[in-house]
């Protein structure tokens, strides 16, 4: 009689891609057809998402980071879509908010584009190869142009997670390293 086999059965182990994602995006930092009167309000609408779990931040504080961040360069990636992203001195770990506008924004863009997909991050004052790591993965997710397209037609907070969660693993299995 054939010995039985008494290894566990494989089990698919989880995207880091989207694990990744997914632990520095959350949900509720997500918003939809969000209504912004200028780049400057955009940012405003940012700050105020990123803090949404962080009661010891202030959205003005952050606001300000994002501001100054933004006059060493502009952080639109072309396309209509933008990373503003900012150094916050007391945390450890990034948090990122996604908002897509209901109309597009100025954003002194380099292509002229003005933006409404706006990925908002803080980052630790301090950062690692880790930190570099999840910056140049939002930049790959926001620079495919069909999963761009397709979080614009998302019509609710909700959709627009799924969208950019499940669009980020298949944008990264094509193309991160």
């Amino acid at each position: 009689m054939p010995a039985r086999s008494t290894a566990a059965p494989a089990v698919s182990a989880p995207n880091p891609i989207t694990m990744t994602l997914q632990e520095i995006i959350k949900p509720d930092g997500v918003l939809c057809n969000a209504s912004a009167r200028s780049k400057k309000h955009c940012l405003e609408i940012l700050s105020e998402l990123l803090i949404r779990n962080k009661p010891d931040l202030a959205s003005d504080d952050i606001f300000e980071c994002l501001i100054s961040r933004e006059r060493l360069g502009c952080t639109s990636l072309d396309k209509g879509a933008a990373f503003p992203h900012c150094r916050v001195a007391g945390i450890e770990n990034s948090t990122a908010v996604l908002i897509k506008l209901s109309e597009p924004v100025e954003f002194d863009s380099p292509d002229g584009e003005p933006v409404d997909i706006v990925l908002g991050m803080m980052l630790p004052e301090n950062i690692d190869e880790s930190h570099r790591a999840e910056i140049k993965l939002i930049t790959d997710v926001l620079a495919d142009q069909g999963l761009r397209a397709q979080l614009r037609e998302m019509n609710s907070s909700s959709d627009l997670y799924d969208a950019l969660i499940s669009g980020a693993k298949t944008t990264c299995q094509a193309n991160c390293a």
